[in-house]
Formats: C-alpha cells, structure tokens, sequence
C-alpha cells in the first residue's frame, strides 16, 4: 500500500492521476491533496478519497471548503498556502508525492519531497527547468526515487535499461522526444497575430490544463521537456533531437549505438505513464484503450519550422547557455503567457518576450534555491517591463 500526496490533484494531471488510484484501492491511499484555488472540485475528490490533509494555496478557497467540509462533517483538515503544500509533500506518513503543480510554484513542495527522500512523480518540469543541478544532487543526496511522468521522458525512461546508469553505460547514441507540433503546425504564419486564447488551448490530441495546452502550441512546452530531458538523463543538448509526429502515437524514442531505436507508443492518455510510474517496477491496468494498428493509418514525421516555433529554439540556447539561463526562459514565458490568456498580447508577442528577456539577461551559476527565486523575479520584473515598452512602442 502506497500512502500518496498528490500536489495539483484537481488539474488534468491530478484528476487522471486518481484516476488510475481509484481503480487500484488495494495498493493506494490518498494521503493529501493539493490545489491552488478549485475548492468545488477538491471537494468532490476529498468526498471520494478521505484525505487526511486538502491544501488550497487560496485563502478564500480554503474557508469555503473548511466550512462544506464541516457542513458534512467530514474529518479531513483544511490547510492553506505555500508552506503547507511543503509539510504534506515531506510528511513522514507519505511514501509517493506526485508533483503536478503547473509552473514554477511547484518547485519548493516538490523539492521538499525530495529531500526527505520520496518517491517522487514528477509531472511539474519546471522543477528541472530551474533548478536542473541543484534538484538532481538533492535526489541523490537524499536517495529520493525520480520517476518522470510526462509522457516523453516516461517513454525514453521506459525504453533505457534500469538501473540507469548513464547513456554511455546503456549504450545510447540519441534520444529523440517526439511532439504533435499543436493546433497551428499547418496555419500561415501571417494568421498568428489573430490567434485568440480558446484557439490555442485547443489542442488536437491532448486534453491539458490552458497554460500547458498554450506551450503546446507555441512549442515552448517541448523547449521544457528538452531542458527536463538534460537533466533527468544526464545528456547534452547535442544528445537530443525534437521530431514532429503529429499523431502523437509514438511518445519518444532512443536510438542506441549499434543503430538500434526503441519507441514507446500508447493512446495520447496520461493515465499510461502515470500508472507506469505508480506502480514501477510492475505494471498494472487501467482504462486505456488498446492501440488499434489496423485504424491507426501511417505514422509521419518531419522536422519542426523554428520560424514558426522560436520558443523551442530559445529553449534550446538557454540550456546552451546554462545556469540561471532555464529560469529566466521559464519565468519569462510564464508572464508572457498569462498576459496571452489574459486577452492582453498577441500569440506572436509570447515568443517576443521571451527573446526580449533572454537578450538582455546575464546568466550566472545558483549556489542555492533562494538564487533561483531570486532570478525567477527578476526575470519576471523584466518581462512585465518588456511588455509595458512594447505598449508604449504601439500607442
């Protein structure tokens, strides 16, 4: 029986992650469950599961949970804000914390995890992206057990030989993280300006949280998962290759040094590498569907237009670049694509003010955690300031 705190459970990645959990009450039980401002939907999961602990970072959303919780006399504990999502992520009592929270908020619980040595499910990749270095010496420090979830690095985890002891040992050439390309892999580039917010969330194999679903059409989201990819297998940028596979039936690949290529494929469902992560080293069932290869058609492949994707490529040179590089590119793009969701900057300008920050930054080396927070706020102020001058420039 695994005793799981789950941070970001009422995302998509929470919600199929007790998914998997609720087909499987013999081997997990749900310890705490984590949100920033859904109160309506952690009730029904905290209905559903009898957490101990139920963490909103919110405030507001905390009292009204507090008092529904009470009105149905229900025994789990209401905490609230950033520190609490730490206490339940290193709890003693728990076993597995699966790190959902989206952007750079999960980095202090996830890191918590780590250092007091958990099984870690890692979903939240900014946690790599800004603090690559320092996150893997803490895993090994503290004996913390990594497992990746996001569907790319859960396939390259799946096709290398375990224990993992490096590319070279496992006889690796490349690794090569596939990616759909989003819903405007075939749209002129002279539309992008009149992209609107429910387009670009709109996308055509997975079903992801807006800001995800966002990177996902501007390929910033796979600029992360190459800079996560660094990190999580020990590679250098030249070791990996980004592929366009708009089917996204393949999920990765990793070609190995005799001319050798294991892919791992599945149905666009994150409840495959969640359950492989849950319940590793076996497998267990869950409701994905069979692959179909009668009706799947032909798979296709190509490489991606940098013109059309300039995230990915700014991703690429900030892990180049190193250091506080990754930060900066991540907090940068955070700003940018709120302000997009927001209705108040165009698609282009996302990828416009990324540039506008990495241009201007000066990458230095983080001893520590508050070196990344540190440069995680500086890089937003300068975002913040890079769209208020491009307001400027069109009034």
């Amino acid at each position: 029986m695994q005793r799981l705190t789950i941070l970001g459970s009422t995302g998509s990645i929470g919600v199929s992650t007790l998914d998997v959990v609720g087909d499987h009450p013999d081997r997990f039980e749900v310890f705490a469950l984590a949100a920033q401002s859904s109160d309506a939907k952690l009730l029904e999961q905290v209905e559903r599961f009898s957490p101990k602990f139920a963490v909103l970072c919110d405030p507001a959303a905390a009292a009204r949970l507090r008092s529904a919780l009470q009105q149905r006399d229900i025994p789990t504990e209401v905490l609230c804000g950033a520190e609490s999502l730490n206490a339940v992520a290193s709890a003693a009592e728990v076993d597995t914390v699966v790190a959902a929270v989206v952007g750079a908020a999960g980095l202090a619980p996830t890191m918590a995890a780590v250092t007091r040595g958990k099984r870690v499910l890692l979903a939240n990749k900014e946690s790599l992206v800004m603090a690559g270095r320092l996150f893997m010496d803490a895993v090994r420090q503290h004996n913390a057990q990594l497992l990746p979830v996001d569907s790319e690095h859960n396939a390259i985890f799946q096709c290398l030989p375990q224990p993992f002891t490096g590319l070279a040992a496992a006889g690796v050439r490349r690794l090569i993280l596939t990616g759909s390309g989003g819903p405007f892999r075939d749209l002129p580039l002279s539309a992008f300006a009149a992209i609107t917010p429910e387009q670009a969330c709109a996308h055509p194999n997975w079903n992801m949280g807006r800001k995800i679903s966002v990177d996902s059409a501007t390929m910033m989201n796979k600029g992360l998962e190459f800079i996560e990819a660094c990190w999580l297998f020990d590679a250098a940028p030249e070791q990996i290759d980004v592929v366009l596979h708009p089917q996204s039936i393949i999920h990765s690949m990793v070609e190995f040094l005799d001319g050798s290529v294991l892919a791992q494929m599945g149905q666009p469902d994150m409840r495959t590498p969640i359950a492989n992560c849950l319940s590793w080293p076996e497998r267990i069932k869950n409701k994905v569907a069979s692959l179909n290869f009668l009706q799947l058609g032909s798979l296709s492949f190509g490489a991606p237009d940098l013109e059309r994707y300039p995230c990915l490529s700014l991703a690429i040179a900030a892990m180049r670049s190193g250091g506080t590089a990754p930060v900066a590119l991540n907090a940068a793009n955070e700003v940018a694509v709120a302000e997009f969701l927001a209705g108040r900057i165009s698609f282009p300008q996302i990828a416009a003010t990324v540039d506008s920050v990495m241009q201007a930054w000066e990458v230095w080396e983080p001893r520590d955690l508050d070196c990344v927070i540190h440069a995680d706020q500086r890089a937003r102020t300068m975002a913040v300031d890079a769209l208020a001058a491009s307001r400027r420039v069109a009034l």
